[in-house]
């Protein structure tokens, strides 16, 4: 016999609820973002500083030699000697993505108390593999900026996103379970 469909029916199926929760959570997101993040800056800014300067490190300890800052602005912008400046632009800096490896965390079930510490770590993480994508793009671009469009392009979004999948599934799969597995 079939359960009616109700309110509480609904609810209580757990990939109802996942996906309730997440197209709310990025409406919330979305609307938050366009309408009051975003136009005020400072969100992106930071994130965009921190990532020029963790890529500017990683450039510096692999061995190369930054161009000097454009006198226009100064905190978008890194190159290494043989190549030209990169300008990094807000859909770059990685902010969506955060929001949306956060919104699965959120609404995907699991301890409340690891999902602090795995979203504090899953951020992070995705920070230095953008600022590791970062600094690989500038160095394509001073060997060659076909090179450089290509991966821009394709390449860096197959292991950005990679890796943001890689962090859901390890979510899904060792941290979220409440409830002990069949054995």
């Amino acid at each position: 016999m079939s359960r009616p469909f109700t309110t509480r029916v609904v609810m209580a199926d757990p990939v109802f609820r996942f996906l309730l929760s997440g197209v709310l959570l990025y409406t919330l997101w979305y609307l938050a973002y366009e309408f009051v993040i975003h136009p005020n800056g400072m969100v992106d800014r930071a994130v965009i500083d921190a990532l020029v300067w963790l890529a500017a490190v990683l450039l510096r300890l692999a061995g190369y030699e930054l161009l000097p800052d454009p006198d226009f602005d100064t905190n978008r912008y890194l190159g290494i000697q043989g190549g030209s400046h990169l300008w990094i632009g807000d859909p770059c800096n990685g902010v969506s993505l955060f929001a949306v490896f956060l919104i699965f965390l959120v609404a995907y079930p699991g301890p409340v108390k690891h999902k602090f510490w795995f979203g504090a770590i899953g951020l992070l993480s995705i920070h230095l593999i953008n600022a590791i994508r970062v600094a690989a793009l500038c160095v394509l671009a001073s060997i060659n900026y076909d090179y450089f469009n290509f991966n821009h392009d394709y390449t860096f979004y197959v292991v950005v996103y990679g890796w943001v999948f890689f962090l859901w599934y390890l979510w899904v799969k060792r941290f979220a379970r409440t409830s002990p597995s069949p054995s």
